[in-house]
């Protein structure tokens, strides 16, 4: 008889904010175990670019023994902007000078970073977590999907929005924020779509409406990524034949009727299948009792909008956190959780509660003009 395989630091969650805990603990000498559902690292794309903040991001990077690395991995020129209102005038344009402090990354070459900077093994793919229960003084029991379980002194919950270990913490559940977003690319843009690489631009590009918008920015592969938003009904995408990319974009782009030529073909020259997301958060103040041996970091714990964009960021800071936490308080994991949470439950409420506001000023009745005089009080 075998007995149940025991792992003094189990992370349920290979995403940026696990991979950093994993990479901080390790430069200090601690071991952890990652279990993730994708079997391999290259299962799925790992999504857009992705701007890194001083105040957050590149702190954990640093933390992690990886700033310089990831410096050399940049975008360059990802940190320019066009604000455009639906008629496709632009209301603020500004280019990447290099002195932005929010530098752009290939979210996959980000992970691959992270990856790539632990030992081989670290995680464990194809690992699917259905369930966890705590057995006493700190300790838990998780069940996999092939059946097979393993027990644990720590465990974090870094598994995203509908975390399977938040639960054992919390009765929280994330909520539709009321906005969809229907996701597209263009391919190739400078070559086969010339006037959606000029609208979009070098970096970031916001073509905004009342209730609706395009978000878009260029890939560091030379596509072109575009967010469609639409505030709808939590049903509305249920409406749409995605499995049909011609009716789909007929579908999405009704929205968009009186909108520009140039911005309704961001939708109608895309490259292969729309891909549907709705919009969920967590209670902006969401935070939880202390439980002994389980804490969340990421998604798990703060799950917002990505109108502000630090819902990355701030994963990367989490796992930074806590593995700084942990190895500043040996031989006391609840004095190590204690401290992490106390910080982590403020910043991410302040966080959720920016995303909140910079999405209702993103679609405001008289968008862009919100967006642009964000930014012009930041000049």
């Amino acid at each position: 008889m075998t007995s149940t395989p025991h792992h003094p630091i189990a992370v349920v969650g290979a995403g940026l904010g696990g991979l950093t805990l994993a990479r901080v603990l390790h430069v200090h000498g601690i071991e952890a175990a990652l279990f993730d559902l994708d079997p391999s690292p290259a299962a799925r794309t790992q999504g857009g670019m992705l701007d890194i903040h001083e105040e957050s991001g590149q702190v954990a990077l640093r933390a992690a023994g990886l700033y310089d690395a990831f410096r050399a991995r940049v975008h360059r020129g990802g940190e320019a902007l066009r604000v455009l209102d639906r008629d496709g005038r632009v209301h603020r344009e500004e280019p990447d000078d290099g002195t932005g402090g929010r530098p752009e990354i290939d979210r996959g070459d980000l992970r691959d970073l992270l990856l790539d900077s632990l030992p081989e093994g670290t995680v464990r793919w194809g690992a699917k977590v259905t369930a966890a229960r705590p057995l006493g003084d700190g300790r838990h029991e998780v069940t996999l999907a092939d059946g097979s379980t393993f027990t644990t002194d720590l465990l974090v919950g870094a598994d995203g929005a509908w975390s399977r270990i938040r639960p054992l913490v919390s009765r929280a559940r994330p909520a539709y924020t009321g906005v969809s977003f229907v996701e597209a690319d263009l391919l190739d843009a400078d070559a086969r779509h010339p006037v959606s690489a000029g609208v979009v631009g070098d970096g970031m590009l916001f073509a905004l409406g009342a209730g609706r918008g395009f978000l878009a920015h260029r890939e560091s592969d030379g596509s072109l990524h575009v967010y469609t938003a639409v505030q709808a009904p939590e049903d509305w995408l249920d409406g749409i034949d995605f499995t049909d990319t011609g009716a789909a974009k007929a579908a999405v782009l009704a929205h968009f009727g009186d909108w520009d030529k140039s911005l309704r073909a961001l939708v109608a020259d895309a490259d292969g299948p729309l891909v549907p997301r709705r919009i969920h958060a967590l209670p902006a103040g969401h935070r939880w009792p202390r439980v002994p041996g389980v804490t969340l970091l990421g998604d798990a714990a703060h799950l917002m909008s990505p109108f502000a964009g630090e819902g990355a960021n701030l994963a990367l800071l989490d796992g930074a956190e806590l593995g700084l936490a942990l190895a500043g308080h040996p031989g006391d994991t609840e004095a190590a959780l204690a401290a992490y949470e106390e910080a982590l439950f403020p910043r991410s409420e302040a966080a959720a509660a920016e995303s909140a506001r910079s999405g209702a000023l993103l679609f405001r009745a008289d968008a862009p003009r919100g967006l642009v005089e964000m930014f012009a009080a930041h000049d």
